[in-house]
């Protein structure tokens, strides 16, 4: 149940979330991304889309970025993690902070985990801010020894 109020949360909140949103949208699609060489982070993404039958939503890509970067996967608790994760890295957003109040109410047991991925967030280099559009093609095992992710 407390996964559903979260989900519904997320769902009110999208559209108008992108439309705030200041960055532009990729104009690619999985397959796009899917066409880069193997290694790269275009490519990792596109099949991270793909095993999880998701698409690119418009202006909100670095989100799947995230989740290829730092090993997230997606389940409600999982979402919550990367959120404290990115606040150890160092992002401020209102609705990371929404995400992180709502989701360390709603999900308690899983404050051990939350704590551990801030503190992942916290050892790796700034990487949050990065214009992920202009590094598809790096590999991406450069991309996450550069930025100390793990």
């Amino acid at each position: 149940m407390r996964a559903v109020v979260l989900e519904k949360l997320y769902q009110w909140s999208l559209v108008p979330y992108q439309s705030l949103k200041k960055n532009n949208a990729w104009d690619l699609g999985i397959e796009d991304l899917l066409q880069y060489p193997k290694n790269t982070l275009a490519y990792h993404t596109g099949r991270f889309l793909q095993s999880n039958n998701f698409d690119l939503q418009e202006k909100l890509e670095s989100h799947d970025v995230f989740h290829v970067l730092t090993g997230t996967g997606t389940t409600v608790p999982e979402e919550i993690s990367m959120q404290f994760y990115l606040l150890g890295n160092g992002k401020r957003s209102m609705y990371m902070f929404s995400v992180i109040f709502l989701g360390s109410l709603l999900f308690p047991d899983f404050l051990k985990l939350f704590l551990s991925k801030y503190s992942c967030g916290k050892a790796a280099l700034s990487f949050h801010q990065l214009d992920f559009y202009k590094l598809l093609g790096q590999p991406i095992a450069r991309i996450k020894d550069a930025f100390l992710i793990h």
